[in-house]
């Protein structure tokens, strides 16, 4: 497949980055890992000691439209958004008005998690770092895909997800506790986490369109849409808002405005254009923000991303720590539905590195961010390109080869223990709350009650156990629904885990425990959680 590049919109006088990189082999590297993973748009920019020296756009932002992507063009950058949230927080403790290591309770009050000590003794600093012992996505349902939870649901159901280890023994990603930080932010200021963004970060930066909801969209704005695959056949969907835990993941931004970012933080909080006389946040604090908190494990790539092992790795206070090539790397990446990216930034080359896209393949964002890491840091070339597609090929094997080992050890001649009618109902779960299963024709449909697009037709697989089948295939998240039978034959409980190992952490389906919910004899069903 085919895109035509978008010119430069500007022409950048000589700098370093003329002198080390070759601008049309880095275009041309950028067309081929366009055509090799099916990217529609790439929008990439690097700045390098103080400077701006690429910004610029190619492809287009809807596939099979002529609009080119530009500098200007606005993505979604996911989880790239935690560092605005880290700084936010950091800005607060410049002015005094929190501390890292204040605990939550005492900024709110009604905070609560599962395990009361945790509850008592959970900190700032904890928020951001993924070792309060939740579980890896741990009720990333609550708001993903998108729900109609409110922040204040979400925030009060964390005291309902039980912790799959011990209080700050181990890394585990998580979403939701970056929305409690939000929440102390918008007690300590007195503005929402939106509007401390937009004028406390973005305004003073430049980033005029910059926002923080897909909501702001308008019209023939210079936005990349976002591309998935539904059955394997690519295609642009609509931005998927992110607004009930928008400090995780809730910023849409360009390079151009995103190099000015990079900027401040390569300089320790100065203000680009500023000479130093304004601050986002002090140097003491830009510090704090890069050291390490939490201990990661080194994970061993496959043979041919043998070159990006790291000997050290952490995560930070919104960044994520490694070394390469006896540098430090700080930086992060970020996935929503149709949009993957990358930032990386080299304080000790004052370099910055942001790759965005608009489709969900990792070789997209990851290809560009090593080739130029490579041309700056004086490695000798590797083709990531070609390393990056070979390692996509060997993980869809192993995953095709797992969802095929289940389906050869299915019983197909199997069948239910109970009549189809007997699973229609209303289930529950602790922390998610309602589920239902209607019988539409002669097929089970499964309904999330909160998450408009977890619906789907339930197909028999073997015993009691059915799969899931979203009909909003590029969810690419179908998942085995197995019912367990109580001693008198009624069904006791309903669990659920994907069936792909490729499925995306953030459908932590199997975190769910449902039961039956039986209405009284009035007709009213149980108490709602509250």
């Amino acid at each position: 497949m085919r895109y035509a590049l978008a010119l430069l919109l500007f022409v950048l006088p000589l700098t370093p980055f003329a002198q080390q990189v070759s601008q049309p082999d880095i275009d041309a590297a950028i067309q081929r890992t366009m055509e090799t993973f099916e990217v529609p748009g790439i929008a990439v920019a690097v700045v390098k000691d103080g400077k701006v020296v690429l910004a610029k756009g190619y492809g287009v932002r809807k596939l099979g439209e002529k609009a080119p992507v530009t500098p200007d063009s606005l993505f979604g950058i996911a989880s790239n958004t935690k560092a605005f949230t880290s700084a936010a927080l950091a800005m607060l403790v410049d002015e005094g008005k929190l501390q890292w290591d204040d605990r939550v309770i005492d900024h709110l009050p009604s905070f609560q998690m599962f395990d009361p000590y945790v509850t008592r003794e959970l900190t700032i600093r904890d928020l951001l770092v993924h070792r309060s012992g939740l579980g890896l996505g741990a009720g990333d349902l609550l708001y993903f895909p998108q729900s109609t939870f409110t922040e204040e649901e979400i925030v009060a159901r964390l005291r309902r997800i039980p912790p799959a280890s011990s209080f700050r023994s181990k890394y585990a990603y998580d979403n939701i506790l970056y929305l409690v930080a939000g929440k102390v932010i918008e007690k300590t200021s007195g503005k929402t986490w939106s509007a401390f963004i937009r004028e406390r970060i973005f305004a003073p930066l430049g980033m005029r369109t910059s926002n923080t909801s897909v909501t702001a969209f308008r019209p023939g704005a210079n936005v990349a849409l976002p591309h998935a695959k539904a059955d394997g056949v690519l295609k642009a969907i609509a931005p998927v808002p992110f607004d009930n835990n928008a400090p995780a993941g809730g910023i849409n931004t360009s390079v151009n405005e995103l190099s000015r970012w990079m900027l401040a933080q390569l300089d320790r909080g100065v203000v680009p254009g500023t000479d130093g006389k304004k601050r986002l946040f002090s140097e003491e604090q830009s510090r704090e923000m890069w050291s390490a908190q939490t201990v990661l494990p080194i994970r061993e790539p496959s043979k041919v991303l043998a070159g990006t092992r790291a000997n050290f790795a952490a995560y930070a206070l919104g960044w994520n720590l490694r070394d390469y090539r006896g540098f430090k790397l700080v930086g992060h990446t970020g996935g929503l539905p149709g949009y993957v990216s990358r930032v990386v930034l080299v304080p000790e080359q004052r370099l910055g590195i942001a790759v965005l896209t608009n489709q969900e393949a990792r070789g997209g964002y990851e290809a560009p961010t090593w080739t130029l890491l490579d041309a700056y840091l004086g490695a000798p070339a590797t083709d990531w390109v070609a390393a990056y597609k070979a390692d996509e090929v060997e993980r869809e094997s192993k995953a095709q080869a797992v969802v095929g080992a289940a389906s050869a050890g299915r019983n197909a001649q199997s069948r239910p223990s109970l009549p189809v009618d007997a699973y229609v109902g209303k289930y529950r779960d602790a922390w998610y709350g309602d589920v239902a299963i209607a019988k539409e024709g002669e097929k089970l449909v499964l309904r999330f009650s909160r998450t408009p697009a977890l619906t789907g037709e339930l197909e028999h697989w073997q015993y009691d156990t059915f799969v899931a089948k979203w009909k909003d295939r590029t969810l690419n998240a179908d998942a085995y629904v197995t019912f367990s039978l109580k001693p008198d034959g009624a069904i006791g409980e309903m669990r659920m885990q994907p069936v792909s190992p490729m499925t995306d952490f953030s459908y932590d389906f199997q975190d769910l425990l449902f039961t039956p919910v039986k209405d009284d004899a009035a007709g009213a069903v149980a108490r709602p959680l509250h």
